[in-house]
């Protein structure tokens, strides 16, 4: 699932549209340029993050919600930091994001696998390399019935990312 069909799937959720984000460095090409210029010490370009801004604003003027748990371990990486700056105006456009932090803490039972869950009926799995570079998209066919429970274990432990920015900085 790539390009246009990823985002005529994304699109078509009629409630909702949930992530589990599990790594510590995402390889993006379409980033580089941003990160290069934030690790500079330059702020996020409002054009670096419009396009899902205006989905996610999209989403909530017709209902629709967007959230993610992003499952990570201190000190944060560069790209962490990097995706901390673009979650502020994530939240501000609606987007739920929160953060759960097993620095000092035990996995409640999440996998290791990054997915996408629409509807809490239909599951993506997001396959990366180690290096955080995107390998594929996999619709998957089966019982959604795990993803929406790690989905309610992952929000049950996490925190909203301004309570966590507040208390990690």
């Amino acid at each position: 699932m790539d390009g246009k069909d990823w985002r005529a799937f994304f699109d078509s959720m009629e409630r909702d549209a949930w992530r589990l984000e599990t790594h510590p460095v995402y390889t993006v090409p379409q980033e580089e340029d941003a990160i290069r210029r934030f690790l500079a010490g330059q702020p996020l370009e409002p054009s670096d993050a419009a396009a899902w801004i205006e989905r996610v604003k999209g989403f909530r003027n017709t209902g629709r919600t967007v959230g993610r748990v992003h499952v990570l371990t201190r000190p944060l990486t560069d790209y962490l930091r990097f995706e901390f700056a673009h979650y502020h105006h994530n939240v501000a456009a609606g987007e739920d994001v929160r953060i759960l932090d097993l620095t000092d803490r035990d996995n409640p039972g999440l996998p290791e696998q990054d997915f996408w869950l629409f509807d809490e009926s239909k599951v993506v799995l997001m396959n990366y390399r180690p290096d955080g570079t995107q390998i594929s998209r996999e619709l998957i066919d089966g019982d959604p019935t795990p993803y929406v429970e790690w989905k309610r274990l992952a929000v049950a432990h996490s925190v909203p990312f301004a309570e966590y920015v507040k208390e990690h900085g």
